[in-house]
């Protein structure tokens, strides 16, 4: 168990530090607006994972009950799903742009912004059906964690490795930006950061 959450905590890690519309909203909201208004702005996004992680929980874990066959396919299916994103990113622009002139919100207007971009985004729920299953551990009857458990332990680490992730991106908004503007050569070293942590986690989640 302790091993899976480690390499899942590792693996959030990569996915919350590459670059996605979700961390450069939040580096977006902090440039314009200060460092409290990205975290504003992350506890939103992140608090709307509860109910993907609920739905996700109590969905899956009844088909893992019916069939490992067709739990296994899932996975499967995931896998492809990620390597499909990490070919849109291959097929994306390089650049990286950060809009100076975002709009100037409240504290809880950028947190109810956050929830809702997350709730209302359908490739949340598609990206965790395709995440989490590949980071299940132990047969319930061997863990002594039913399933349902087992999907909200890895919802809350996601929320909190992720949490802390993007507030440190909100911290350090001045200086990430310096270096995206600075170095031409930063989206290309993001671009294909990504493609790599897409890849390597649809291998993972496949691997017995």
């Amino acid at each position: 168990m302790i091993e899976t959450l480690i390499s899942f905590s590792i693996a959030t890690l990569a996915l919350a530090i590459s670059p996605g519309p979700d961390n450069i909203y939040v580096l977006t909201q902090s440039l314009v607006n200060g460092t409290k208004s990205g975290i504003a702005t992350t506890a939103g996004l992140i608090s709307g994972c509860i109910v993907h992680t609920t739905l996700l929980a109590f969905g899956i874990s009844a088909i893992i009950t019916a069939s490992e066959e067709i739990f296994y396919g899932i996975k499967v299916l995931g896998a492809c799903y990620l390597l499909y994103l990490a070919y849109k990113v291959y097929r994306s622009n390089e650049h990286i742009s950060l809009a100076e002139n975002a709009p100037k919100k409240s504290y809880a207007q950028l947190f109810k912004t956050g929830v809702i971009m997350n709730l209302v985004n359908p490739k949340v729920m598609i990206f965790f059906l395709a995440f989490f299953p590949g980071f299940l551990w132990d047969n319930p009857e061997v863990s002594g964690v039913n399933t349902v458990a087992q999907f909200y332990i890895l919802g809350i680490t996601f929320m909190i490795v992720s949490f802390i992730t993007f507030s440190i991106i909100a911290i350090a908004a001045g200086r990430i930006s310096g270096l995206l503007l600075e170095w031409k050569n930063m989206g290309a070293v993001l671009k294909w950061l990504q493609i790599l942590v897409f890849v390597g986690i649809a291998v993972f989640i496949v691997l017995p």
